[in-house]
């Protein structure tokens, strides 16, 4: 296996065994680094070993042994770690079997994500972590400078060590909440990637998905989200073109990843068999719903209203409300969207522009355009709303027409 492939499987696993061992972070983190920049130089010249995951946590912890020496701190920790070495039952070089080695990556997910740490820190520190993403690459994604990230996960970082925050998976009592609030992190990264940007952090999100289903395979809502993320990717080849967004009716359908939607659908049906809906497990329901043809906007609609009542988000309402235009017309829909308070939010004003325009109301809709153009944050949504700015433009005359999602 190339280096560049253990380096994206293995490092979230390494990572997490360090900090098992260490219980700080930064020290983990650091450690991991020097030992696959070690094993860069080595491997291309002495091969691949037998065990790598083995090899990369050994050298890394020989590393660490190295630094605590060397900082001359942390003196019972020394001696816990080197005390094997010392005495000879281990020789410092010999690769730690691989099948020995506990896979900590969810105490480490659960660490990242403790609700003690703020929402961005939890984001951030999870790119970090289990993704492997350079500071570089997260500050990228999320438009903020290099500095502001690196002190973000510094204070992370700090936070975790200062405030004895256990590096371990939550008790039974506290397991759902805090599994939710995992979930929301790696839902929250896919989104920031759907929305286009120059990192994929659709792909990172669904790494994190895949590595949290072999993790606990039996959570429905772990599966759903997985389900819903392949779902929704399986499209993006057909989601752009000519750099623009193609909505969902005018996509080429012969585009779309058909192993990665039979790969979701799968988990969909092996969560809805745990039989505890959750609100991941309805919107993979949703997204199934939407890759059928016709599709079946009555039932798009109460599972909408489903999940409307378990989250009671605005923004499922407004999503409730494109499927009720569908069914009884737009008006049905605005009359849904005048009701809420989303006028921060881009979507809200592009959804009401298209039920505007539908409705033969050409100037409210011009302006509904103009106000989601104004908050439209990447360059393919700027596109296709320029485009309909200048079909409702006052000068063009304009009929109504049909919507797409």
């Amino acid at each position: 296996m190339a280096l560049d492939a253990v380096f994206r499987d293995q490092w979230g696993r390494v990572l997490a065994t360090l900090v098992g061992i260490l219980g700080d972070i930064e020290l983990a983190e650091d450690a991991a680094a020097e030992a696959f920049a070690v094993a860069a130089e080595r491997w291309p010249r002495d091969g691949e070993p037998a065990n790598p995951t083995g090899w990369l946590i050994t050298t890394a912890r020989n590393r660490a042994i190295d630094h605590l020496r060397r900082r001359q701190v942390l003196a019972d920790k020394t001696k816990l770690l080197t005390r094997d070495i010392e005495t000879g039952s281990q020789p410092p070089e010999a690769p730690m079997d691989d099948a020995a080695i506990p896979d900590e990556r969810l105490e480490l997910i659960f660490t990242c994500c403790h609700p003690a740490l703020a929402l961005e820190a939890q984001v951030a520190l999870t790119l970090r972590t289990l993704g492997g993403l350079s500071t570089d690459e997260i500050a990228l994604a999320f438009l903020v400078p290099f500095e502001t990230m690196s002190k973000r996960l510094t204070r992370a970082k700090h936070k975790i060590r200062d405030a004895g925050i256990r590096f371990a998976v939550p008790p039974d009592h506290q397991l759902p909440d805090r599994l939710a609030a995992v979930l929301a992190v790696v839902y929250l990264i896919f989104n920031q990637g759907w929305g286009g940007g120059r990192v994929d952090l659709t792909a990172e999100a669904i790494h994190l998905g895949r590595a949290l289903a072999g993790l606990m395979p039996d959570e429905p809502e772990v599966l759903a989200l997985l389900a819903l993320m392949l779902l929704h990717d399986a499209r993006k080849a057909a989601r752009l073109r000519d750099g623009r967004i193609v909505p969902l009716d005018d996509q080429d359908r012969t585009l779309w990843d058909t192993r990665q939607i039979d790969e979701g659908l799968a988990l969909l049906r092996r969560a809805m068999a745990r039989g505890r809906p959750g609100p991941y497990l309805v919107q993979a329901a949703i997204a199934d719903l939407h890759l059928h043809e016709p599709r079946d906007w009555r039932q798009i609609a109460a599972l909408y209203q489903t999940l409307a009542r378990q989250t009671r988000s605005s923004i499922v309402e407004m999503n409730r409300a494109i499927a009720v235009a569908e069914i009884d017309g737009p008006e049905a829909g605005l009359a849904i969207l005048d009701r809420l308070d989303l006028g921060h939010y881009r979507y809200f004003h592009a959804t009401r522009a298209e039920f505007l325009r539908r409705a033969g109301r050409a100037a409210e809709a011009h302006h509904a355009y103009r106000r989601a153009l104004d908050l439209a944050q990447t360059e393919p949504e700027r596109r296709f709303l320029a485009e309909r700015l200048g079909e409702t433009a006052p000068s063009v005359r304009t009929e109504p027409g049909s919507a797409g999602s």
